[in-house]
């Protein structure tokens, strides 16, 4: 469930506006979502596992504000956020 550090710098790389940049918005966004990817895998083998339930929900909440944010302070940036990770806007 969690990314290992190859994945994280993949993210970082193709999202981020400079190489160690891990603190902006569409970088937190973009790692949130392989987060939440993975977890809905193992949800879906696990179906009973309500820890891992409740830790995805949490994901989402923090995703969607984060979310919020971009799209009042960047609105084409977040256009192009949702277009990458074939997110619904």
């Amino acid at each position: 469930m969690a990314l290992s550090a190859a994945e994280k710098a993949e993210v970082v790389k193709s999202f981020g506006r400079t190489v160690n940049d891990t603190g902006s918005s569409e970088v937190q966004i973009a790692l949130l979502t392989k987060r939440i990817l993975g977890l809905t895998e193992h949800l879906k083998i696990n179906k009973n596992d309500t820890h891992t339930r409740y830790g995805l929900g949490k994901l989402v909440s923090q995703r969607r504000r984060l979310m919020r944010y971009l799209k009042t302070d960047n609105l084409e940036l977040y256009q192009k956020v949702i277009k990458e990770l074939e997110l619904r806007g």
